[in-house]
C-alpha cells in the first residue's frame, strides 16, 4: 500500500471509533509502529482532517471531512434527496430503514431512520456492508457486471453468523434470485435474530450507486412481510434514482432485467 492509502487508511479507521484514542491504540490498529503513525497524524493534523484534543493528547476526525462533505452534498445531493423516501418508508415499516452508497470499492451506511418501537434493529451510520452477509450487498452486487461480481466473491467471505452463507456457488444463486425479483432478503447474515429486505438505487445505466435497505426483528417478521418491505424497498429506490438523476427514465431498473455485461 502506498503512503497515501496508508494515510487514508489510518484516517478511515479513526472515523469509525466512538471516541478520542492515543497514539499507542491508533498504531495497533493500523498495524503501524508509532513513528510512522505519529508522521501521518500530523500531517494529517496540518490539513485539519484529524485533531489532538491539547489536555489528553488523545485524537479525533477534524473539520476538513465535515467540510468536503458539505461540498460533496451540495454538488452532488444525493443525501438530501434520498432522505424523504427514507424517512417516509420507515413510517410505513415502523421498522429501521437504512440508506447506503458505494465508494471506495465498499458499500456503507450513509443515512438511518429508526422506528418508534423500544425493540428494534440498531444500524450505525458509516458501517461497511459487506457484500454476501447483508441483504443491501446481495441488492447492490446482483445488479452488478459479472467482473465486479467475480472479485467480490473470489475474496475471503467472513461466516458472521451460523447463516452466513460463505459459499460462492450458493452467494451466486442468492444473486440470481435478487436479480429475478429486484429485492434481497438477508436472514441473519450478519446478525443473528435480524431479517432484511433491500433494494439498489441505480444510475441511468443501470449501475447501482447505493441501496435502500429494510432491517426487522425476526421474531416478528413473517414471509409475507419481509417481502412486503422488498416491494416497498424498491418502490423508495426507484424514487431515489428518478429524482435524483431527473425525469429521463431510468435503464434497466425493471425488476426482472438481468445484469449487464
Amino acid at each position: 500500500m502506498s503512503t497515501i492509502g496508508k494515510a487514508l487508511s489510518l484516517l478511515d479507521t479513526l472515523s469509525r471509533l466512538d471516541k478520542e484514542v492515543g497514539l499507542t491504540d491508533i498504531a495497533r490498529l493500523c498495524s503501524l509502529d508509532k513513528a510512522t503513525a505519529r508522521r501521518f497524524l500530523v500531517e494529517l493534523e496540518k490539513h485539519g482532517f484529524v485533531e489532538q484534543d491539547p489536555d489528553s493528547r488523545r485524537y479525533r476526525i477534524g473539520s476538513a471531512p465535515v467540510r468536503l462533505a458539505r461540498i460533496r452534498e451540495a454538488r452532488y445531493p444525493f443525501l438530501r434527496v434520498a432522505v424523504p423516501f427514507i424517512k417516509t418508508l420507515a413510517e410505513s415499516s415502523a421498522e429501521t430503514v437504512h440508506l447506503s452508497e458505494f465508494s471506495g470499492g465498499r458499500l456503507s451506511t450513509i443515512h438511518v431512520e429508526d422506528p418508534p418501537r423500544a425493540h428494534r434493529i440498531i444500524v450505525d451510520v458509516g458501517s461497511i456492508l459487506p457484500f454476501h452477509a447483508t441483504a443491501s450487498g446481495l441488492a447492490f452486487l446482483a445488479f452488478c457486471p459479472p467482473k465486479q461480481i467475480d472479485a467480490a466473491l473470489q475474496k475471503p467471505l467472513e461466516k458472521f453468523t451460523d447463516h452466513t452463507v460463505v459459499d460462492p456457488k450458493l452467494i451466486r444463486g442468492l444473486l440470481d434470485e435478487t436479480a429475478a425479483r429486484g429485492f434481497s432478503i438477508s436472514h441473519q447474515g450478519l446478525e443473528a435474530g435480524v431479517i432484511s429486505a433491500a433494494a439498489p438505487v441505480r444510475a441511468p445505466d443501470g449501475r447501482p450507486v447505493g441501496c435502500v435497505a429494510i432491517a426487522a426483528p425476526l421474531s416478528r417478521t413473517t414471509k409475507t412481510a419481509i417481502h412486503e418491505f422488498g416491494a416497498q424497498a424498491i418502490t423508495a429506490a426507484n424514487g431515489i434514482s428518478e429524482k435524483y438523476y431527473g425525469s429521463e427514465r431510468l435503464m434497466g431498473t425493471s425488476p426482472n432485467i438481468r445484469r449487464r455485461d
